[in-house]
């Protein structure tokens, strides 16, 4: 049997992580992300200017783990969006369709009882690497 590689993707364009895990994992062609808040990467910190704001940086702070592993937001196959209050949950998708225009991973949301530090919200990903085609 062959073996199954499995890289760690880390980028200092992105949040490092803030406890014992990997800001991605790629297993063979599939890349699992972690979640990701509406952090600074300089600072560390969650970006002010709410839901919006924190969504857009979370957004962002993926894309810079995808363009790690050579590929981007097309690449994301599965989505799950954690929210501190599912009443933010129009909010989140005005930013969110920003990033994802088309062809739109499947995705899960879910109000949860706390996220770290206090955020708003969290975005976690599956990707797929290498060219995509899309059945007709």
């Amino acid at each position: 049997m062959s073996t199954i590689i499995r890289r760690i993707i880390n980028t200092t364009n992105a949040p490092a992580a803030i406890g014992p895990y990997s800001q991605a994992v790629l297993v063979d062609r599939t890349m699992y992300i972690s979640g990701q808040l509406g952090m600074d990467p300089a600072s560390g910190q969650l970006v002010g200017g709410g839901v919006q704001a924190q969504t857009r940086q979370a957004l962002v702070n993926m894309g810079e783990i995808l363009k790690a592993a050579g590929c981007g937001y097309d690449n994301v196959v599965k989505a799950t969006v954690l929210l501190a209050d599912i009443n933010d949950f129009n909010a989140v998708n005005d930013v969110y369709k920003q990033f994802f225009t088309t062809n739109f991973p499947a995705r899960a949301a879910y109000q949860v009882a706390a996220l770290p530090k206090g955020g708003l919200v969290e975005i976690e990903a599956i990707a797929a690497l290498g060219p995509l085609t899309n059945a007709l």
